[in-house]
């Protein structure tokens, strides 16, 4: 057995956690699954304890999360000297409690005998506590396993029937498979391995290269100039540089073509002024706002209490060429410790969120639709909170497109902006909706309802991307209708078939323990 050749087996599985992020966007090593899923699964078949299990899982997450979202460190090197230090510790706290996510589900496949009813139990509980994930402590679902499939668009379709997390239960069926072969070398145990492994792939690009084929899409005749100007994080606030910045983004907007521009879009936070209460900035901008169209950017945008105490929100404004500015958005999601800082109240003075420009932000009452004159209705999202799936549109009031400002320069150049940007092409592919993107640094684009990146301006890039927007879709998806429910049925379903399993497993040992005793 592979616990037999591997003398310290929580080293082991913290191998094969490092290794199975060689397969996460954007190096999409797959072939490395086909060893870490099924070294990890027979590292739990072969524990002595429910305990050692945990442990084996544990390191397996650990691994898994800390290298998987070190990228989330680069924000803290941005003002090195007074967050710098905190680096390692940030590693650290991903593995330590991300890692729980992969330990608990280890932990209770152990239970489930044989091995085949492993098989279905660890990665329906993985996919569980993925779903969890997206919950717990205001949540953070991000680096799902099916984000691995994102290389190619048609294998990605099958999430507008189950969701990402549809396609991390797909994922961790067809790469463990091998561990029936390993477990046990027949000819049977390796014609179900290779049947599962081909099958799989096959079975989603088909359905993909289908769903593309038969809903070919068309652009619309609204126009929409993305500005990317790539100001870099270390002076994005600082006050010498805050009328250049935004002289830079007005600059940018009014290249050759605008008169035939509909939105001229702007990041998250592009403006460092609040524009409803500086007229003097406000009418600076207006030569940047299209003839005929709006200007939509992000800017802190401040509401005073009745004891004249300012509230700061992460907005984003629309505004028209005579300077009104008929809808706005307040994102609801915030980052903890970057936007807020969680338990405020029972932890030191000293602790501040990173972002700290000017203090602790308040959250919106969530997605909304932004109905506009002669245009198709648009949500607004802004920064992650496009990575939680079934909670970027309002399900009774779903808007036409959705217009994601972020400002991903906190993160350099890492897997994290290709990253975020995978996540908003799931999202688009689940609810079978238009994402227009629009990045500080990077990387901007426009994603059609199919998840396929149309238009784009590359990470670190300075420019404008003037492009049609797609049509919006004549079909809906059942992702969008029923969000994660499939998913969990399926879930379920494999968790009965697991218990199924393991009774008839202990049955059997019973029963010929029984007659074993009776001939005694």
């Amino acid at each position: 057995m592979l616990t037999k050749l591997a003398a310290y087996p929580k080293t082991l599985s913290f191998f094969l956690g490092w290794l199975a992020v060689a397969a996460l966007p954007p190096f999409y090593i797959f072939p490395a699954l086909f060893v870490s899923l099924p070294g990890i699964l027979l590292l739990i078949q072969d524990a002595p304890c429910s305990r050692a299990a945990f442990g084996r899982g544990y390191a397996f997450g650990f691994a898994f999360f800390a290298f998987g979202l070190s990228w989330i460190g680069n924000a803290l090197l941005i003002d090195a000297a007074v967050f710098g230090w905190l680096y390692p510790l940030a590693l650290l706290a991903c593995g330590f409690f991300f890692g729980l996510f992969i330990a608990v589900p280890a932990w209770l496949s152990w239970y489930f005998k044989p091995l085949c009813a492993k098989y279905f139990a660890f990665p329906a509980l993985w996919v569980l506590f993925e779903w969890l994930r997206s919950f717990v402590l205001t949540g953070f679902p991000w680096n799902l396993l099916g984000t691995v499939l994102a290389f190619d668009d048609r294998l990605i379709q099958f999430a507008a029937v189950g969701g990402t997390y549809a396609l991390s239960l797909a994922v961790l069926f067809i790469t463990a498979a091998p561990a029936f072969y390993i477990h046990n070398r027949t000819r049977r145990t390796l014609a179900a391995a290779l049947a599962i492994i081909l099958s799989g792939p096959v079975f989603l690009y088909a359905f993909g290269a289908f769903r593309i084929h038969n809903h070919p899409l068309d652009e619309s005749d609204i126009k929409i100039r993305i500005v990317q100007p790539d100001i870099p994080q270390k002076i994005k606030w600082r006050d010498d540089v805050l009328e250049t910045n935004f002289a830079k983004y007005i600059a940018l907007s009014q290249t050759p073509g605008q008169e035939d521009i509909d939105f001229t879009v702007w990041g998250e936070t592009a403006s460092p002024f609040p524009l409803d209460l500086d007229a003097v900035h406000l009418r600076q901008l207006l030569p940047a706002v299209p003839p005929q169209g709006y200007l939509v950017t992000g800017l802190v945008r401040y509401q005073f209490d009745r004891i004249s105490r300012y509230i700061p929100y992460n907005s984003m404004f629309v505004i028209d060429r005579d300077g009104n500015i008929p809808a706005y958005y307040d994102k609801s999601h915030l980052v903890p410790f970057g936007e807020y800082i969680p338990l405020r109240d029972y932890l030191p003075d000293w602790i501040r969120p990173v972002a700290n420009v000017i203090g602790t932000f308040r959250s919106g009452p969530g997605p909304q639709r932004i109905e506009l004159p002669g245009y198709p209705s648009f949500g607004g999202l802004i920064c992650y909170e496009i990575i939680f799936p079934h909670q970027i549109v309002a399900s009774r009031n779903r808007p036409a497109w959705i217009i994601n400002l972020t400002n991903d320069g906190w993160y350099g150049d890492s897997a994290g902006p290709r990253q975020h940007l995978v996540a908003a092409r799931l999202r688009a592919v689940e609810e079978g909706i238009s994402i227009v993107r629009a990045a500080n640094t990077g990387i901007s684009a426009v994603i059609t309802p199919l998840g396929i990146v149309s238009a784009s301006l590359g990470l670190n890039q300075t420019g404008v991307l003037d492009t049609f927007l797609p049509q919006p879709a004549d079909f809906s998806t059942t992702y969008g209708k029923y969000g994660n429910t499939l998913t969990l049925i399926w879930c379920l379903c494999n968790l009965l078939l697991a218990f199924c399993l393991t009774f008839r497993t202990l049955h059997i040992k019973n029963y010929f323990n029984r007659d074993t005793h009776s001939e005694n």
